[in-house]
């Protein structure tokens, strides 16, 4: 089904570089078939904006870096203090790289194959002997949501809101499973990097990456933007909350531009002790297989901890037309 298209925005105001101009519309947001925190399903629309055509590539970042000195948050030692229930061997500049076990593990304890890795970071991905030299044209990883932001202002752009990313990943596609349609391989060809296997143990790399893939090696969706799906999560701007609003009681009333929710009530209620805001990230990475992590759909969602940068989760920026 296409989704409904609202009056375009003025998209002559601006024609950002390595972007696309997604129409403003009307969709249903969310999924009831999958996790909690994806449903309801409802209706939002949203105004027009231009999305870059790939998440920032270590390229761009580079350049962004070269220019104003940004030094990422994983490359700077935490403050004790905002860490209470760490300990202290713990406290050091470092970001969260996955490290594959060769056996079965609990799919319950994520540490079994995430590591804190001391001096990892986006110009070494996978640890102090690692480096980007042929990883020009990858995603850049280990951003935190601050450095996300820092790059965006310093383009010129904004980060995208949950609902405009959502939007974007579909394609002109409304209530299919995935970003192109309803079959995850259609003939069996992929259509995104995803994990191929028993994760996290077994990765088959039937798709030809056994990590992040350089952008733009698998089709675009049907507004002509890339890897909107797997490869690697993408920040957004919205706080988390843990599940959507239900559909408005009126047509007349859906929500236009809708934002998540309050920053307060976005922590972790499990870590009462450490009050570190959470984000709404999207998208689905190249981590996410069949057995664990189904996200790999516009409509999946996650939340992630502002200070938090890994070695799956990137993003993209937007302009918006007329507005700030």
């Amino acid at each position: 089904m296409n989704i409904a298209q609202a009056p375009v925005a003025d998209a002559t105001e601006s024609n950002p570089p390595n972007a696309v101009f997604i129409p403003g519309g009307t969709f249903r947001m969310g999924s009831d078939r999958h996790y909690p925190e994806e449903a309801p399903s409802h209706m939002v629309s949203v105004d027009g904006f231009w999305i870059d055509r790939t998440p920032v590539t270590n390229r761009q970042f580079k350049e962004f870096v070269r220019s104003t000195g940004h030094v990422t948050f994983a490359e700077v030692p935490p403050d004790p203090k905002d860490y209470p229930d760490a300990l202290p061997h713990m406290i050091y500049a470092g970001s969260l790289v996955f490290t594959p076990p060769d056996h079965p593990v609990d799919l319950r304890d994520y540490s079994r194959w995430w590591t804190l890795l001391k001096g990892a970071n986006w110009r070494r991905p996978y640890g102090p002997k690692s480096n980007i030299k042929s990883l020009d044209d990858h995603p850049v990883v280990h951003v935190a949501h601050a450095d996300a932001l820092a790059y965006a202002r310093w383009a010129g752009k904004d980060l995208p809101t949950e609902a405009e990313w959502e939007f974007a990943a579909r394609g002109g596609l409304d209530g299919t499973e995935y970003a192109w349609g309803d079959e995850f391989a259609p003939g069996g060809v992929h259509q995104a990097n995803t994990w191929q296997g028993h994760f996290p143990f077994e990765n088959r790399c039937e798709d030809g990456y056994p990590r992040t893939s350089p952008v733009m090696s698998y089709p675009p969706n049907g507004y002509g933007v890339f890897d909107m799906i797997g490869n690697v999560w993408e920040w957004t701007s919205d706080w988390w909350a843990p599940k959507h609003q239900a559909d408005a009681k009126k047509a007349c009333c859906i929500p236009q531009n809708p934002r998540g929710g309050p920053e307060h009530d976005s922590h972790d209620p499990s870590l009462p002790l450490s009050r570190i805001p959470r984000k709404v990230i999207k998208g689905g990475s190249h981590l996410c297989a069949p057995n664990y992590c189904r996200r790999y759909r516009p409509a999946a969602r996650h939340a992630e901890p502002i200070d938090t940068s890994t070695s799956h989760l990137g993003f993209r920026c937007v302009t918006r037309p007329g507005r700030k």
